[in-house]
């Protein structure tokens, strides 16, 4: 009996350190099933962006820093803030790469709203609304 009370907790030790690991490896040679991960491009979700401007310059973001709308930078409503993901215009094919640090859009049907900079660089400032994939990045 002395020697089952260490073996117990040696196992329970060897169980709770596995349960600390990150994240299990995943490929196609360990079995594991191929899970989407930061940077790997694959889609979060695809709608309608429109973008904000100049009315809210300055003023505190939900993440409290300054909104600057010459920032690439954009509102989402779940995403983490600081997350990076690429847009891309999906009629265009234009895409560009921008940090999540507000919430919103706040109108039914939106996706994101990107700032005036990023919306400029994949040509939606004269349309307003355009239809966009939203991808890790």
């Amino acid at each position: 009996m002395s020697l089952r009370r260490p073996l117990l907790l040696a196992l329970a030790t060897v169980l709770w350190l596995g349960g600390c690991a990150t994240r299990a490896p995943s490929g196609p040679d360990t079995g594991a099933p191929d899970v989407a991960q930061p940077g790997d491009g694959r889609e979060i979700e695809r709608g309608m962006a429109s973008w904000y401007g100049e009315q809210f310059q300055g003023r505190r973001t939900a993440s409290g820093e300054r909104f600057d709308m010459n920032a690439f930078t954009a509102a989402h409503k779940t995403l983490p803030f600081g997350t990076r993901v690429r847009v891309r215009h999906a009629t265009s094919g234009r895409e560009v790469v921008v940090r999540i640090n507000d919430r919103g859009p706040f109108t039914k049907g939106r996706v994101i709203d990107l700032s005036r900079a990023a919306a400029a660089s994949i040509g939606l400032i004269q349309t307003g609304v355009g239809p966009v994939v939203v991808l890790r990045d």
